[in-house]
């Protein structure tokens, strides 16, 4: 009897779970899919390997088989590629992957030519950072006991400690042991993408009475993307306890918000005093809505071709715990109303050039009056000195006229106290 497919096929396996059909295709797909334990992998031109495979070699593993009973002797020669192209997982050794044989390179010119293709390692101890499960007949003996699990004890849900004492692992030639890195809390909905060394990205949402700290505002479902760099110090000694981000303590945050509320610590606690009564922003910690936050122990922003703008549809506030610097060539500020030392600056400021201008006319003046003071000579006493009242009446012309263009010298613009 022939095979049966699509809707067909699928109520025959259901109805009759002892078909030929099931058995045979159970069959073909065991055959495809092999287990390993990772014993080698090549990452770079480093690898002794390197010159055999080249660059079509990075990522490969060796392997060893893991049968139903472990043996000391495996095919250690044996080799698979990634599977994904696109998504790089590549195992530590000793960590364990799925191989499935799929069509290779070669298969248009050699029929039936095949490779095996690994995912990414089993999440044996359900974590995130490690999941190496070395071979039973070579057990850790200068572990602790809690972390010489045997396979049954994680099959039952017994959870792995890791800590510094498990250096004789062998996980490669860099890889640390860290045994403070924690598996995120998941909340319903929630996808999640971990790295091993507390790097992650969240595509989560607010779930109401739930134990993280983005959740007080807004209603279940509104969304929310968290990316953070660096798990900061956590207060629990098992590194199976699954935490959540925190935005004070992880090394660096990128938070998008739709509703929610974050609860950030800003490092510069000011009250806004330069701006009017009324007019005030939110403070960082109380402002719930859409915003996006990026917090670290430094922010570069850095243009390489052109402009970098700042617009917003209110006001731009710098605020600092120290100075606010401008180092450019040419700094321009175009603005209406500028006040300089507090914002209920009245007096203004002078005009440089007009200032200097005024004040020769008037120097300029009272030379001019001096010098003719300097060459008067005696007369009859009631007698009018010519020279010295023309030149006081001269002088008072321009006087009044300097007095009536000080006005002038003030700036419309820049206020100051």
């Amino acid at each position: 009897m022939g095979y049966k497919y699509g809707q067909e096929g699928s109520n025959d396996i259901v109805n009759n779970p002892n078909t030929s059909y099931q058995t045979n295709l159970g069959r073909r797909v065991k055959s495809l899919i092999t287990v390993g334990r990772v014993v080698d992998i090549i990452l770079d031109s480093s690898h002794e390997d390197y010159s055999t495979y080249g660059e079509a070699g990075i990522g490969l593993i060796k392997y060893q088989l893991i049968d139903a009973v472990p043996r000391k002797v495996g095919n250690l020669s044996a080799a698979a590629i990634p599977l994904f192209s696109n998504i790089k997982t590549y195992p530590l050794i000793n960590e364990v992957v799925y191989m499935i044989s799929l069509p290779t390179i070669l298969t248009q010119e050699q029929f039936g030519a095949n490779t095996l293709y690994y995912f990414p390692p089993i999440n044996v101890f359900n974590n995130n950072y490690l999941n190496a499960l070395p071979s039973a007949l070579n057990p850790n003996t200068t572990s602790s006991p809690s972390e010489q699990k045997t396979y049954q004890e994680v099959d039952l849900g017994s959870n792995l400690i890791i800590t510094n004492t498990t250096q004789s692992i062998n996980l490669g030639k860099t890889f640390p042991i860290i045994d403070n890195i924690h598996p995120l809390k998941a909340f319903e909905g929630d996808v999640i993408y971990e790295g091993r060394f507390g790097h992650s990205t969240r595509y989560g949402s607010t779930v109401s009475g739930s134990s993280n700290n983005w959740s007080s505002t807004g209603s279940n479902g509104d969304p929310i993307t968290i990316i953070r760099n660096g798990q900061g110090q956590v207060d629990t000694p098992f590194n199976w306890d699954r935490i959540t981000e925190d935005i004070n303590r992880d090394d660096a945050s990128i938070y998008f918000t739709s509703t929610q509320n974050i609860p950030i610590n800003v490092s510069s606690i000011n009250d806004y005093f330069s701006y009017p009564d009324g007019k005030k922003p939110i403070t960082p910690n109380q402002y719930a809505g859409k915003q996006i936050i990026l917090n670290s122990g430094r922010l570069i922003f850095n243009t390489t071709q052109d402009h970098l703008l700042l617009s917003s549809a209110k006001s731009i506030n710098l605020n600092a715990v120290e100075n606010v610097n401008i180092d450019s060539p040419n700094t321009t500020i175009q603005s209406k109303k500028v006040y300089l030392g507090s914002k209920n600056a009245t007096e203004p400021v002078l005009l440089g050039d007009s200032t200097i201008s005024t004040l020769n006319s008037l120097i300029d003046n009272l030379n001019e009056f001096l010098l003719v003071c300097s060459t008067l000579t005696s007369t009859a006493p009631g007698t009018l000195i010519a020279p010295l009242n023309l030149a006081s009446n001269q002088l008072s012309i321009q006087l009044k006229l300097i007095q009536g263009n000080l006005e002038k010298l003030k700036s419309d613009t820049v206020k100051t106290v």
